[in-house]
């Protein structure tokens, strides 16, 4: 159920609200309760992950009511809006709308459901999925979500990416930093601390590597920090606070699993991200650069100066700015250029000559693009960048199959554009009476 990009076309429909209800048998699930009612369950779930506005999905919902209703005391079957829950649907790679994934022995290792869309096939792949829990649990094959085993297999146990701190280190890396810190408090006799630590460790590394530093977990001995320990009012462990610049520290009341401290870390860091730059295109540095250091690179092509005044480019780029800030949790890269500027990039994307201003979405290490078909309006930027964020919308490669030769020019000085000034001619000797005798 796990959709080829490229191939789902939902339907979008404006001012929807969630497919389910609390009447329902299906489950709504959070970022907030998903540990709980979920991994930390011994129960087998399925859960689709779905956009309120996808097409397909509001196909689906009626046999998934169905399904959850038959199952109903034999297996969970819940659902998370993916498209409000983004943080959710990325940890477990969802790119397409309705994505389905089935939640057996091992919660660390969802599976995904290939199946039909009834509501019979969903049953029978449900029990199916129940039988395998079953004869592994005889075999002595699952030891459940708790195990010792699967939290090694989880990638924990390693903590170089966890910052030891104590009383006298505590305020020169937390308190004086720009970064965001989560900072457990534990106990070295604590069974919890115990189970949390290589789920910590784990998701340490991967904040670290995809905040590049900005974001960072550390971990306090609370017995032996006593000072710390009382001035946060410490009294169970492990305790897992945050501490933000300028902010009195909160605690953090999610999910103990690497997935769940990994997905509140990024959203701590894609609400403190200052938007991305907006880059003039004035050299091949600049484009590289920008494009191989992001997923995606959105690049605008603006009419030129002297067609739109200052003014009308400042407003362009007012709406670029408006783009970027919206999607800074994407992380991509954002550039412009002036038509004519650049015209084998133009030729390259397939935009060169007319219909400024245009723009597209390039990926730099597969080499394709996507081009804006709609208005260059927050509203048709929008949607085409909504489209890209679910993995959807028409590529093409670029052409030559790599960016080509960028033109080095002066970066625009904020000023209206002035014509070329011409050569003054002097017609002083020049006889207009006669010109226009041998004219006629």
């Amino acid at each position: 159920f796990a959709f080829v990009l490229g191939i789902v076309s939902c339907t979008l429909f404006l001012a929807v609200n969630g497919l389910y209800s609390a009447s329902d048998d299906v489950i709504e699930l959070t970022p907030t309760n998903f540990n709980k009612e979920v991994l930390q369950s011994e129960s087998l779930w399925l859960v689709e992950f779905y956009a309120p506005w996808c097409g397909h999905c509001q196909r689906l919902t009626p046999e998934w009511k169905k399904a959850a209703t038959a199952l109903k005391g034999v297996v969970k079957v819940g659902a998370v809006d993916a498209d409000k829950h983004q943080s959710l649907g990325g940890q477990y790679g969802v790119r397409g709308f309705p994505t389905i994934k089935i939640f057996g022995a091992n919660k660390n290792k969802a599976e995904d459901y290939q199946g039909g869309r009834t509501s019979e096939a969903i049953v029978d792949a449900a029990l199916s999925a129940l039988q395998s829990l079953v004869k592994d649990r005889i075999s002595g094959r699952s030891g459940g979500y708790t195990s010792g085993k699967q939290r090694r297999e989880s990638g924990g146990g390693d903590k170089k990416d966890v910052i030891e701190l104590t009383d006298d280190s505590f305020d020169k890396n937390v308190i004086n930093s720009d970064d965001v810190w989560m900072v457990e408090f534990y106990a070295p006799w604590c069974g919890h601390c115990k189970n949390l630590e290589p789920e910590w460790a784990a998701a340490a590394t991967e904040v670290k590597e995809q905040t590049k530093g900005k974001v960072k977990l550390a971990a306090v001995d609370a017995t032996v920090n006593q000072m710390l320990a009382g001035r946060y009012g410490i009294r169970g462990f492990p305790t897992i606070k945050i501490f933000q610049k300028g902010e009195d520290p909160v605690d953090y009341d999610g999910g103990r699993t690497r997935s769940d401290i990994i997905a509140r870390a990024l959203d701590l860091f894609s609400d403190n991200a200052p938007p991305p730059e907006l880059l003039e295109i004035i050299s091949e540095d600049v484009l590289k650069g920008t494009c191989d250091a992001h997923q995606l690179c959105i690049i605008s092509v603006l009419p030129h100066i002297l067609d739109t005044g200052a003014s009308g480019r400042n407003s362009y780029l007012d709406v670029m700015l408006k783009m970027a800030e919206k999607y800074k949790k994407k992380m991509w890269g954002w550039l412009w250029t002036e038509a004519g500027a650049q015209s084998d990039l133009e030729s390259s994307l397939g935009i060169g000559g007319f219909g400024y201003p245009a723009m597209a979405a390039v990926n730099a290490r597969k080499m394709k693009f996507a081009l804006l078909k709609g208005s260059f309006s927050e509203q048709g930027i929008n949607e085409f960048l909504r489209e890209l964020s679910v993995g959807r919308g028409s590529t093409a490669p670029v052409g030559g199959g790599a960016f080509p030769k960028i033109n080095t020019v002066e970066a625009w000085d904020g000023k209206d554009g002035e014509l070329p000034v011409e050569d003054d001619i002097d017609l002083s000797d020049v006889d207009l009476d006669d010109w226009d005798k041998d004219e006629l």
